[in-house]
């Protein structure tokens, strides 16, 4: 695998970065503009990111409209607000019936335009009027995108049915169709950004990874839907891989760890062009951090680094203890995909099966290897798990929903429903009762879950009877044990909410969304728990003693800014299977 250097993927004018929160899209994006800014070439840099830290990359305050970066002349950067055009999107749409219907119909049309799928709807349109701008592009060599469409919002823009008056007729209960209302009439402008997209010679792709399992996982899923609509010029990068420049233990399991994972890369992603740029000691901030990523030179400096937090920040043990005082009560993780949601869970429904108390631990987790570890252990007369599997709850929920339809349909508004149902909101609502169920067992103990509906799941459900008018598609009432749900999860002495992150700034970044999605609804999280902290190692590796300093800004604005409570775990050298690690990690 060849080390990046920003020529190798500068043949394309339009260059899109994707990639799960937190790979480092931003900063490989910012560094590539850097680059090709530093060859001559004039560069635009655009963020559609809703957690996009852009300006925090670039040091400088950014407008929506192209923004002159000082220290680089050929370098422009805009920071889209793909939430702000959603908020102006939403009420283009709801405004004319403000008045008109009732507030409960107005409500339920608010939430349905609160979505994920709303934000990101909007930031394409967003940039597709920022491409089809060419008096704004034409003086551009190279226009960067940090952040490309998902294949599903793809898809959904290439469905050639009459979308008004399906849209207006829909009842169904969409959760992406809504936000394609409004846009009718911009159909051939996408069907051009379509096609620029999948022009080889005019755009490259570029999936960002991490050397870990989720994240190849994600790249891969994302490069086969964009294989499937005819978006084949891409590359890989794989971010942050790590070569260690001392014999110490963190370092070695962490060289190991990743060299396991690269050799597992599948033939789908081997078979495009793949780069890699190394870990590196430092913040990508600032112009200067910018430009090292691409220099050859050893990295890390021994003695550079050294940090210590100001505070004290206690282990999951705290959590435990807390929840004990109890005797039930709900715990839930919640978090994005790849911060350790599923292991936090596990660790805390250990610790009180410990102490004596009676826990059901559920989860998503398809692999479920930790429920298999827990199900043969000394605890099992405390300590039940289940698993709910999203796929088969999303497979029955898609099935009652297309069962339901009116014949009347063509094969055309069928197809804007079935992929409606590829929502991520979709799986959301699918597990939803099973999660009421799981909840249901916390009148006599402790029930733990793994990854919880989101704010916007809660208030989309909650409004207007929406989630009466799903449960009747499926059995024609809606049991006691949904009725009282929600009431149970904002009551703070019945249930109790984790956020888990990273100590970095896109996970970050999303946390607070998160949270701030749950207190739409009325849900206000206990603790954060910031994992896989090297901060709280001993490491005394160069680059990691870098990572480690790099990390305290973040883990200060969770405890100074952010959390009620903060947590701690560090980074593990191994596997976390089996009760034991488990213990260890609550106790760390």
């Amino acid at each position: 695998m060849e080390r990046l250097r920003p020529e190798l993927i500068s043949n394309n004018r339009n260059l899109f970065f994707t990639g799960k929160g937190g790979v480092g899209k931003t900063s490989t994006a910012c560094a590539t503009a850097v680059a090709l800014a530093e060859l001559g070439k004039q560069v635009l840099i655009v963020s559609t990111d809703p957690a996009s830290n852009l300006q925090d990359v670039f040091e400088m305050e950014l407008e929506t409209y192209p923004t002159q970066i000082p220290t680089i002349p050929n370098l422009y950067a805009a920071n889209l607000d793909p939430e702000q055009a959603a908020l102006e999107y939403r009420e283009k749409i709801i405004g004319p019936y403000r008045g008109k219907l009732p507030q409960a119909a107005i409500t339920n049309m608010e939430e349905q335009l609160s979505g994920a799928c709303t934000v990101e709807i909007a930031a394409f349109d967003e940039f597709t009027n920022l491409l089809a701008n060419e008096e704004t592009t034409k003086q551009f060599d190279h226009i960067i995108f940090d952040t490309a469409p998902t294949g599903h919002t793809l898809r959904l823009l290439q469905l050639p049915t009459a979308w008004n008056s399906f849209l207006d007729e829909s009842t169904h209960g969409a959760s992406c169709l809504g936000p394609l209302a409004g846009l009718e009439k911009k159909k051939s402008l996408y069907k051009k950004t379509m096609r620029a997209l999948a022009n080889k010679e005019e755009t490259l792709l570029v999936l960002v990874a991490r050397p870990d399992r989720s994240s190849l996982d994600e790249a891969k899923r994302a490069s086969l839907e964009l294989n499937q609509l005819g978006i084949t010029n891409q590359s890989l990068i794989i971010n942050g891989v790590f070569k260690r420049q001392s014999n110490d233990l963190v370092a070695c399991k962490l060289e190991e760890k990743q060299q396991q994972e690269l050799k597992g890369i599948s033939n789908l992603l081997y078979d495009m062009r793949n780069y890699f740029l190394p870990l590196v000691p430092y913040n990508l901030t600032g112009i200067n951090a910018l430009k090292n990523l691409f220099i050859d030179s050893e990295i890390g400096n021994k003695g550079k680094y050294e940090s210590n937090l100001d505070m004290q920040l206690p282990s999951l043990e705290k959590i435990v203890a807390q929840l004990s005082n109890n005797e039930h009560g709900v715990f839930m993780t919640m978090g994005k995909g790849g911060v350790g949601k599923t292991t936090m869970a596990a660790a805390v429904a250990v610790g009180l099966a410990e102490k004596g108390h009676k826990v059901h631990l559920t989860t998503t987790d398809p692999a479920a290897h930790l429920m298999h570890v827990l199900d043969e252990t000394q605890l099992s007369d405390y300590l039940t798990v289940s698993s709910i599997n999203p796929k088969h709850e999303v497979d029955l929920y898609k099935k009652q929903v297309l069962e339901k339809l009116d014949d009347s349909l063509t094969e055309d508004e069928i197809a804007f429903v079935k992929e409606d149902l590829e929502s991520p909101c979709t799986e959301e609502i699918a597990v939803f009762q099973a999660f009421a169920k799981a909840v249901d067992l916390s009148d006599d103990a402790f029930v733990v879950i793994d990854t919880a509906p989101t704010g916007h799941t809660l208030l989309l459900l909650d409004a207007a009877e929406s989630y009466h008018q799903e449960v009747e598609r499926a059995n024609g009432k809606m049991p006691a044990y949904v009725q009282k749900l929600i009431p149970r999860l904002r009551d703070p002495n019945q249930t109790f909410v984790a956020l888990v992150t990273l100590p970095e700034a896109t996970p970050v970044h999303e946390a607070n969304r998160l949270q701030e999605d749950l207190r739409r609804a009325k849900i206000e999280p206990k603790w954060w728990i910031i994992n896989q902290s090297f901060q709280a190692t001993t490491t005394e590796d160069p680059v990691l003693k870098g990572r480690a300093y790099a990390e305290q800004t973040w883990i200060e604005r969770v405890f100074n800014e952010l959390a009620s409570e903060t947590i701690i775990v560090p980074w593990q050298a191994d596997d976390i299977i089996g009760v034991e690690r488990l213990k260890q990690i609550t106790k760390a």
